[in-house]
């Protein structure tokens, strides 16, 4: 069964930035990935997704601060966040479908 390491975490100023990388342990080329976070205290909320095409979605709540894309050669989803607030604090998880996720990275926008 294929699995999901998410990494790239950190703890930045608010107006920094960071990328988030989430590698499958095979390829996931036929696979639409997703990012969640849960925020301290918070329900898991949904992010972004990238469908197999390229196609992108994201929770208009994020207003373009976050970016989502795909290397099928290296079987990684990147999410690259920019404009960092100190309410984007929180667990990041990539996951596809329902049931497969991966086990979550913390970021933390403190100054």
């Amino acid at each position: 069964q294929v699995q999901l390491v998410e990494s790239g975490g950190g703890s930045v100023p608010p107006g920094g930035s960071l990328r988030l990388s989430c590698t499958a342990s095979e390829s996931i080329s036929s696979y639409a990935i997703n990012w969640y976070r849960r925020p301290p205290g918070d329900i898991r909320r949904w992010l972004s997704s990238i469908l197999t095409n390229g196609a992108t979605e994201y929770n208009p709540s994020l207003k373009g601060r976050f970016t989502i894309s795909r290397d099928n050669a290296k079987n990684t989803v990147y999410l690259q966040m920019n404009s960092l607030e100190p309410e984007d604090t929180a667990v990041y998880y990539c996951s596809s479908g329902s049931e497969l996720w991966g086990r979550g990275t913390q970021v933390t926008v403190s100054s």
